[in-house]
């Protein structure tokens, strides 16, 4: 399957069947746009701007925004009702966190989740091959809650997105907040926005850390 970071918190996930999903599609306030892509299901975490701009996203897609099981075009998925902050739900209420199963690989996407690491929401998330997370804090956990859910999710890859980058104007944190918490031999940066994955390519050994660099505008 392959994986383009879109920027912010939007992937495109493609299976190698074609179905194509895109999480998260964002609004141009956050300083920079979101690409025109097409896709067969949107999956978005919460209703917020910065999260929910269904617009941009051509092909009249399946729209995935409550909890539940789903197989659209051989893809399965599982949303799970979290919360967007720590005092659940009263500040920024609910946030969704989505799991697929892609040409055999598990993927996890966090939307903005804000509450603290939680045994239960660990154990129904597991397995997972590649977590996709946010690590800028303010709005989402931070930097060491983000590591403590790596740490205890043990994936095989980790892409962290909605953090500051050269470009985003909203008040979060920058990305080295997050791996300086990691060796540096553990650290890949892709510069790429597409990677590929099989699921010949995880040995459940260890956990890296890989940077996408966004570089479509």
């Amino acid at each position: 399957m392959k994986l383009t970071w879109l920027g912010h918190s939007s992937f495109k996930l493609e299976e190698s069947t074609g179905t194509t999903i895109v999480t998260d599609p964002y609004h141009s306030h956050i300083g920079y746009g979101m690409p025109d892509v097409k896709a067969d299901i949107v999956t978005m975490s919460h209703a917020h701007d910065d999260h929910n701009n269904l617009e941009c996203v051509s092909g009249d897609p399946a729209v995935l925004n409550k909890a539940g099981a789903y197989e659209i075009g051989g893809v399965h998925i599982l949303a799970n009702n979290t919360y967007h902050d720590e005092k659940k739900g009263v500040l920024r209420g609910e946030n969704l966190v989505f799991k697929y199963r892609m040409d055999g690989v598990d993927l996890c996407h966090m939307g903005d989740i804000g509450e603290e690491c939680n045994a239960f929401l660990v154990e129904t998330l597991m397995p997972v091959n590649v977590l996709m997370i946010p690590v800028g804090g303010t709005y989402t956990i931070d930097a060491a809650q983000a590591k403590e859910y790596v740490d205890r999710i043990m994936p095989d890859i980790v892409i962290p997105m909605h953090y500051k980058t050269k470009d985003c104007d909203m008040d979060i944190d920058k990305l080295n907040e997050f791996l300086d918490l990691f060796d540096d031999e553990n650290i890949i940066h892709a510069q790429s926005e597409t990677v590929e994955f099989d699921r010949a390519d995880f040995d459940g050994e260890e956990t890296k850390m890989l940077v996408l660099e966004k570089l479509s505008k």
